[in-house]
């Protein structure tokens, strides 16, 4: 079991203070959410870090198995113009790799992040893990991970709901395995 008063000082020196700790086990893992990329995302087969560049379902259930817990941070934001979406992500996701990196110095060598989306690190992606240029940043999102976002978020009391408007606040999750 992780220290969690150590974790949280960390958490809040990078500026993260809205987060939940839940079991590992207690993720949910869906076939569903992988076919929702498959049919329906646009960054399907384009973005290295999404699928079929990733584990398969099965083998992202092992994956969870082998922690005990996860921090969920939630990022609630709205924006005026679409075009301030993207760097914020770009932002925000970076200094989470830096939080990953800073939790896994601290002795949790198996710290691993899980993103809100899928990676945007790059302008133009080339489209698989092996010719990634920025394969220490690159994270997968939770759903392609087949992490049931909704379902996993809500169990924890956090809000989540699908968007009408463009302009309306959405609500972010990211996940950071430890042990």
């Amino acid at each position: 079991m992780a220290k969690r008063d150590q974790l949280e000082e960390l958490f809040a020196r990078h500026g993260f203070t809205d987060f939940k700790w839940m079991k590992a086990k207690d993720i949910k893992i869906a076939q569903w959410v992988r076919l929702r990329c498959m049919f329906g995302c646009p960054a399907y087969g384009v973005k290295g870090s999404c699928p079929p560049n990733v584990p398969s379902i099965e083998q992202c259930r092992e994956f969870f198995s082998e922690y005990d817990e996860a921090a969920i941070f939630h990022f609630e934001k709205a924006f005026r113009d679409m075009g301030e979406r993207k760097p914020w992500g770009r932002e925000l996701a970076d200094r989470l790799v830096k939080l990953e990196r800073d939790v896994f110095l601290s002795g949790y060598y198996k710290a691993f992040l899980i993103s809100f989306e899928a990676c945007n690190q790059c302008d133009e992606c080339v489209g698989n893990r092996l010719g990634c240029k920025g394969k220490r940043s690159c994270r997968p999102g939770a759903d392609a991970m087949g992490i049931d976002v909704y379902a996993t978020v809500r169990s924890v009391g956090y809000p989540i709901q699908p968007l009408k408007e463009y302009h309306e606040a959405m609500n972010r999750y990211a996940f950071l395995m430890v042990e």
